[in-house]
């Protein structure tokens, strides 16, 4: 029977709310984000021990996709899926020839689109990419018991019913923001945010990797950057901090690649850069007076706008973070840079006149001047292939065509930069905001950065968000998506980490992934606590409990 996706829902919750609480074949699947278009059909497939086939076609990261979904299938069963490659696979697919789960090649369909057509004994899964047959992937496996998430053999039946999905994304940037700047987390907790990112599908990782509080990439040219700048005193703990090698990196970067998702480097500039003037005061305004230290805020002192040696330095930073990052974008933040030293500095006003920089009703002097800096910087790395994103700040004065723009500021920013034709990534504070309660109740939330219990943004609100409010069709489509931001200014803990971001990860990734208009948030919360918080419990991640 063929039913709207929103109904399917509704159908999933009332079967749930009757006291069906384990997973059966012969029920509606539990995905999410839920697929645009689900069509359920009579019977099952079961799936341990399942041959898999795949187009010879597909390349190496479609190989790796499919052995590690057989690996975890044998660890999880203990039977042995074998992968084959044969030639001529598509034909005999069609013929009705194959069983187990084929993979065919169809190039009409988009790169992170995919069709699954699940019949008794077979499961065709049609992609033209390796994006497209990963999230295919993906939506098998949270259609089979949670127990297939475990890292050990579990009496479970491993089928899946019979159904056609046609699925993709409604955005191709589906991000999450990580803070390691005000406190430090290792690789193996950002390998476990990447494992549960892949489940729902986010695809983007926003490493913000430069602060006021704590720089934390090595950077070979510049090894004062680690020596001095990935350090700081706190009360019990006279040096604190890290910071990740190149090599610590490039692992991570391999690690998300696998799990479909791109790293995308920020290296916030000119503002927030008290870490690397500590460690080289020549590049500020006044060239004294820097430390690194636990206070967050804004601080005045940035680098100095006139001064040659400054881009000199941020060409040689850039040219690593190029050279290790392979991803489309840097990020060059460009968010909250006080002008207060640019007005006061003889070289930052000498490159005023030399630019021939006057204020106007739009923006001041030295606002210009830092659309300089962004402009040239927007050119440096063009020249290597490379886009920018910047806070929605840098569109203040004159902003270069070419840059994308993170609207963090409301949705304001979004708005007028979608307008004037620029890309832009929404990631509004009143609902992509992680570091914020996740409760107006504030007491039994917590010690964080909300103040007052209007601001909390609770899993309700981020499940309504609409991407694009107030935009003409035109402007709609420079929206290149969505992004949660986590702060880590009051988290220093794992478990808290983990807290914050989850369940509202989830509920943005269907917001990401889904239409407007198309989300059912009871039946969302009843997959959660029936199906997703059982992943999460094998997974050994923390969350917030449903109210």
């Amino acid at each position: 029977m063929k039913t709207a996706t929103n109904h399917l829902l509704s159908v999933l919750a009332a079967f749930l709310l009757a006291g069906i609480t384990s997973y059966a074949a012969d029920k509606l699947p539990d995905i999410i984000p839920q697929p645009q278009s689900l069509e359920l059909r009579k019977g099952s497939c079961r799936v341990a021990g399942i041959q898999i086939n795949c187009d010879d076609a597909f390349g190496e990261d479609v190989r790796g996709i499919i052995a590690a979904f057989a690996d975890r299938l044998k660890t999880v069963c203990g039977k042995e899926s074998t992968v084959a490659y044969p030639i001529g696979l598509r034909k005999s697919a069609e013929k009705g020839n194959v069983k187990g789960m084929v993979i065919i090649m169809n190039r009409a369909l988009g790169q992170e689109e995919y069709v699954m057509d699940i019949s008794a004994g077979k499961i065709l899964i049609y992609a033209s990419a390796a994006p497209g047959v990963l999230w295919g992937i993906r939506t098998l496996q949270q259609m089979l018991p949670p127990e297939i998430y475990r890292n050990a053999p579990a009496k479970v039946h491993l089928s899946v019913p019979c159904c056609l999905i046609q699925d993709k994304p409604r955005f191709k940037y589906r991000g999450v923001m990580l803070d390691c700047c005000r406190h430090f987390f290792s690789t193996d907790e950002i390998k476990r945010q990447l494992d549960v990112m892949s489940i729902y599908k986010c695809n983007r990782l926003h490493w913000h990797l430069s602060d006021d509080q704590g720089w934390r990439i090595e950077i070979k040219s510049r090894p004062l950057l680690t020596i001095a700048g990935a350090w700081r005193a706190e009360e019990d703990n006279p040096k604190y901090g890290g910071f990740y090698t190149e090599d610590e990196v490039r692992d991570i970067i391999s690690y998300a690649a696998a799990r479909g998702i791109t790293v995308i480097p920020e290296i916030d500039l000119p503002g927030h850069m008290m870490s690397a003037l500590t460690c080289y005061p020549e590049l500020g305004c006044t060239g004294k007076g820097y430390e690194i230290t636990n206070r967050w805020g804004v601080y005045k002192d940035v680098l100095c706008a006139g001064n040659e040696a400054v881009y000199a330095f941020l060409e040689d930073v850039l040219t690593e973070i190029c050279d290790i990052f392979p991803s489309e974008y840097i990020h060059i933040g460009g968010d909250e840079c006080p002008k207060d030293r640019w007005r006061e500095c003889p070289k930052c006003q000498a490159k005023i006149r030399e630019l021939g920089l006057e204020d106007t009703a739009g923006a001041t002097k030295e606002q210009r001047l830092q659309n300089y800096v962004t402009a040239r910087i927007q050119a440096f790395l063009a020249g290597k292939g490379r886009k920018i994103i910047g806070w929605d700040e840098i569109l203040e004065g004159e902003l270069s065509p070419g840059a994308t723009v993170m609207s963090w500021r409301g949705s304001k920013g979004g708005i007028k930069a979608a307008a004037a034709g620029f890309d832009v990534i929404m990631t509004p504070n009143s609902h992509c905001y992680f570091d914020y309660a996740q409760s107006p109740q504030l007491d039994k939330e917590p010690k964080g950065i909300t103040r007052k219990p209007e601001r909390a943004i609770t899993l309700e609100k981020v499940y309504s968000m609409e991407p694009c409010v107030n935009m003409d069709a035109e402007s709609a489509k420079h929206v290149l998506g969505v992004q949660c931001n986590l702060w880590t200014e009051y988290i220093a803990a794992n478990d808290h980490l983990e807290y914050m971001l989850l369940p509202r990860m989830i509920a943005l990734s269907e917001v990401q992934w889904r239409p407007a208009g198309n989300r059912d948030f009871d039946a969302f919360k009843t997959s959660l606590q029936h199906h997703q918080f059982r992943i999460l419990d094998i997974l050994g991640v923390n969350y917030r409990k449903l109210d």
